[in-house]
């Protein structure tokens, strides 16, 4: 387990350099003035000309060589200091917390309601294969999958903003606000845990272990907890920490789409606006989130399946 940590932590300092580079040079190489963006940004388009473009060009050193601003970043990382927004002019590591803070809420949400619904039907339609309820548990996966989070969250705004009312379309702040863009997320995220826990369960049922377990006299509700569910349990949870990470790339749609003010809202901004160390920054808390998931899931499967961990210390 020391190794592991030791491990993902070295991963972390290179995916923080690779990641905050790339972005610094692909921020450099896009056509327009750099300067001028910044200034339109500050002061809206409508104000800015060429005095004001040239005095951002100064006040940033933006005249400078790139290596030297890259080295600049590169010193402040190792400070643990990410620098001011370059449009705002606020602390990056304020503005990066309150997105990032918004964006695990969103996700969080998102995923405890697909694991709660997909788990639980997979489970259940697992309990007799090719019935009713396992047949009515594929159509739904199917019809979950075909529309992208993006549609999906325009029907949802549609019927439950627009035409009932009951839920607003877009906002921050209140506990009604998460659920829209939740959903929008859970609903695909359901169907697959459904299918994914549904095939498991059903392969685990049919090993020689758990034929044992039934032979030995343990009753139903033992052999499912001891055996059906936490083998089972293995798969899901790898399985939910893939999903999570591509649930991180489908959060940065959504929260545009519903103005939800995380990391993917901050990103297309700073984007837009040539903010390089915010774009740097959010770049790297989404890299570095990858790493964080692949850690929990791997101390997670490690902690209920100590068969590998048995296998390494094994003369």
């Amino acid at each position: 387990m020391l190794r592991l940590l030791r491990r993902r932590a070295l991963q972390a300092v290179g995916v923080t350099l690779v990641v905050s580079t790339a972005c610094f040079v692909m921020i450099r190489t896009l056509p327009g003035d750099l300067a001028f963006r910044i200034a339109a940004g500050r002061y809206g388009y409508d104000q800015v000309d060429a005095a004001s473009a040239e005095g951002v060009r100064a006040e940033l050193g933006l005249d400078r060589p790139a290596w030297q601003q890259l080295l600049e970043w590169w010193a402040g990382l190792a400070r643990l200091d990410l620098g001011t927004s370059l449009v705002t002019r606020a602390s990056i590591a304020d503005e990066l917390g309150h997105a990032l803070g918004a964006s695990l809420h969103l996700a969080a949400v998102a995923l405890a309601m697909g694991c709660l619904v997909g788990v639980t039907l997979g489970a259940a339609a697992a309990h007799r294969p090719g019935g009713a309820l396992d047949k009515l548990t594929t159509l739904a996966v199917v019809g979950s999958r075909a529309l992208p989070p993006f549609i999906l969250g325009l029907l949802l705004i549609l019927v439950f903003a627009v035409h009932l009312g009951v839920l607003p379309a877009a906002g921050h702040g209140q506990a009604s606000n998460v659920a829209l863009p939740a959903a929008a997320l859970a609903i695909g995220l359901a169907g697959l845990f459904a299918r994914i826990t549904r095939d498991t369960v059903v392969q685990v049922r049919a090993t020689e272990y758990v034929q044992f377990a039934r032979t030995k006299g343990l009753n139903g509700r033992l052999v499912l907890t001891r055996h059906v569910l936490r083998n089972s349990g293995v798969t899901v949870v790898s399985y939910v920490g893939v999903q999570a990470l591509i649930l991180i790339e489908g959060v940065i749609v959504i929260e545009s789409l519903f103005g939800w003010p995380g990391l993917g809202h901050a990103l297309v901004h700073a984007v837009f606006w040539r903010d390089v160390p915010m774009i740097q920054a959010t770049a790297v808390a989404l890299a570095l989130l990858v790493v964080v998931i692949n850690t929990a899931v791997d101390v997670s499967t490690a902690a209920m399946d100590p068969r590998p961990r048995v296998k390494e210390v094994t003369p």
